[in-house]
């Protein structure tokens, strides 16, 4: 969806509802998954509390939805800080009354690939950024829904969780993984409550965040190409759909647990692939 579209009224699959966005802005120029969240779920009737440890990302999103007529506000904080994921609740119940949806999408890979350029330090950096923050966030927020009676969680993880895509992923898998075990339990232990907690499982995505430097190099680099054109190229190629998908897509797919269309789905995991994870190496 290009950014002239985000004007367009929605069905109002969110009216009434309250959304705490972790991870709203964008890294770079364009769409990433948390941005496009938050502004699907503002078009789609919620008013937003949107997230990012950068102030001017959050607030750039912001304006996205408040220059269409939404409700929405910026916040900033590490959350990976238990303090700090305190304070940004506080402020979204402040502002907002309540929280009927909580959308985790900090996260992402660090330098350590496989057990020959891990580091202990990377390992605890990705495993902090892709499930404590997520643990924190649930944990201050399941208990505000418990109190009103129910809520939806979403959390992304990513197809490297399921399998492996023919290049080391090893701390950012492991990380997923956990994450994606981690959202089922708590499904299951709040099911009765009312809450529900689910995961989109992107694949191969065309945002800012590919284009992101790693310890002062290129993303692309890591993986040993010479330009994020020639990245870009080569992951189309593998995608049976023949393209990466866009932070639109993964928001669509979160818009459906975030609504009551999914009022009986729980403990799941949806994948957003182009069909990669059905697809095995040719020979």
């Amino acid at each position: 969806m290009p950014p002239d579209l985000v004007t367009i009224p929605g069905r109002q699959r969110l009216a009434g509802k309250i959304a705490l966005v972790i991870g709203g802005g964008s890294i770079g120029p364009g769409w990433g998954n948390g941005k496009a969240a938050a502004v699907l779920y503002a078009r789609e009737g919620a008013k937003v509390a949107v997230v990012d440890w950068r102030l001017e990302a959050a607030q750039e999103t912001v304006d996205i939805i408040t220059k269409a007529q939404g409700d929405a506000i910026a916040l900033s904080g590490d959350m990976t800080l238990e303090a700090d994921v305190a304070r940004v609740v506080a402020s979204t119940l402040q502002a907002f009354g309540r929280i009927n949806i909580l959308h985790n999408n900090v996260g992402g890979s660090g330098t350590g690939k496989h057990l020959g350029n891990m580091t202990l330090d990377d390992w605890n950096a990705t495993l902090a950024r892709n499930v404590t923050t997520a643990m924190l966030t649930c944990k201050a927020v399941v208990p505000h829904m418990e109190e009103q009676g129910g809520g939806s969680i979403i959390n992304i993880s990513s197809i490297s969780s399921l399998r492996h895509l023919n290049t080391p992923t090893a701390v950012y898998s492991a990380a997923k993984g956990a994450l994606n075990e981690l959202t089922k339990n708590i499904a299951l232990h709040y099911a009765g409550k009312g809450i529900r907690a689910n995961c989109v499982l992107p694949g191969y995505i065309d945002t800012p965040f590919i284009r992101r430097d790693i310890g002062g190099k290129p993303s692309y680099a890591y993986k040993g190409y010479e330009s994020a054109e020639a990245y870009a190229a080569e992951r189309h190629k593998v995608i049976p759909m023949r393209r990466m998908g866009t932070g639109w897509d993964v928001a669509y797919a979160a818009l459906f647990f975030a609504s009551d269309e999914s009022a009986y789905v729980t403990a799941q995991m949806l994948v957003v692939d182009g069909g990669v994870t059905s697809t095995a190496p040719g020979v």
